[in-house]
This record gives C-alpha cells, sequence and structure tokens, in this order.
C-alpha cells in the first residue's frame, strides 16, 4: 500500500505541510509507503486546451499530453492506492498551484461521451485538507462548505471516495506584531493554536489511517 500526499501551499512548513504530515504519518502507522509533493517545487502550467486527451486513436488519448514535471506526478498517482491533497484558501479558492494541477489531474482522465466516463484506471481512496484564516463559523455563511462538498464530490467521482478536513482560524505569522494584522485578536489565535490546532493534526492523522483501512 502506498500513499501520495500532494502539498498546494507555498509553505513547505506551514500548517497545509503539516497537517498532510500527519495524515501521511497515519497512513503509515498502517503499513503504507508515503509521499509528499510540493507543487512549487514543480514547473508545470494549467490544462491547455489541446484536447489530445480526447482525440480517438491518439497517443495521448485518456493522458495529458503535455511533458513537463506532472507528467511523472500522474503516474506515480496512478500506481497508488491513496491520493490526499492539501492546500491552503485564499481569496475564496485552493491556491493557483493546486487549481491547475487538478485542472490537469481531472481532465485526461473525463471522456466527452453520452456518459461522460471516467478512464482512471481503477478506484483509490482520496481526501483533501484545506486550512484557512477564516473561522468555523464563517464557513456555511460565505458558503465555503458547499465549495468543500464540490471537491470532495469530484473527486469521489474520479477515483471513487473522498474525505475532507477543514482546520479553520489558523495561526499565520511567527510574530503577530510584525504585520498590519489588528484585524484579528491575536491572543485567540495563540489560544486556538496551542488548544486547536493539535485536535486538526489528531484529526488529519486519523484521515491518513482511514484511507488505508
Amino acid at each position: 500500500m502506498n500513499i501520495i500526499a500532494i502539498n498546494g501551499s507555498p509553505r513547505k512548513n506551514g500548517n497545509t505541510a503539516i497537517l498532510l504530515e500527519k495524515a501521511l504519518a497515519g497512513a503509515a502507522s498502517k503499513g503504507a509507503q508515503t509521499e509528499l509533493i510540493h507543487l512549487y517545487d514543480l514547473n508545470y502550467k494549467g490544462c491547455i486546451s489541446c484536447f489530445a486527451c480526447k482525440r480517438k486513436g491518439g497517443k495521448s488519448y485518456g493522458k495529458c499530453a503535455v511533458k513537463d514535471d506532472l507528467s511523472a506526478i500522474f503516474e506515480k498517482i496512478e500506481k497508488a492506492d491513496a491520493l490526499i491533497l492539501g492546500s491552503p484558501i485564499y481569496f475564496g479558492e485552493i491556491t493557483g498551484e493546486m487549481r491547475s494541477f487538478l485542472e490537469r489531474l481531472f481532465f485526461q482522465y473525463l471522456v466527452y461521451d453520452s456518459d461522460h466516463s471516467v478512464l482512471f484506471p481503477k478506484k483509490i481512496k482520496t481526501g483533501f485538507i484545506f486550512t484557512m484564516n477564516a473561522p468555523e463559523q464563517a464557513l456555511k455563511e460565505i458558503k465555503y462548505d458547499m465549495k468543500f462538498k464540490g471537491y470532495e464530490g469530484i473527486l469521489t467521482r474520479f477515483f471513487g471516495s473522498a474525505k475532507t478536513l477543514e482546520a479553520t482560524d489558523t495561526w499565520q505569522f511567527d510574530d503577530y506584531s510584525k504585520y498590519e494584522a489588528t484585524a484579528f485578536n491575536v491572543e485567540a489565535k495563540a489560544q486556538r493554536r496551542r488548544d486547536v490546532f493539535p485536535q486538526d493534526c489528531q484529526k488529519a492523522f486519523d484521515l491518513g489511517a482511514e484511507l488505508m483501512v
């Protein structure tokens, strides 16, 4: 059993990366081999709409024809038993790097037939970890909950199953006094970091373990 985690954050030691590492530790506790890939280390762009993956009899049918750093990642995903994604929320969306990655990942497997079939060769378990500065009570107010359900739905459609985890009201700066951040209650942020983020880490660990069952 092996699981791949994809970090859509530019930070290799930030909240998203920490939770992905915890998820991989959970998977490893069940005997899985793990790998963490940082998208911001890779050279690639989003889908270029060449439609080579849709061309009948084409050598790239069902495969992204663009040859760049994502080519090897897609091969690894096809061999994996589970996949877990992670991204912070920037201006109400996943990062641009994660969005571009998902365009390329999903579109190659989508068939333009009457059933809108999917060409991914097997069923695997997937997860998506979202981190954000927004407080938990705001998720429904700004409809983030619907957005996250949408990602859960598309992962389920293409790969068979999906689970999501949201870490809210996260700690952003090592030293808030160095930044203009009077919109936040720093003591409350610090308290949440001490009390709630460890719970998020445990949830991520449990998520990783569940993906291996």
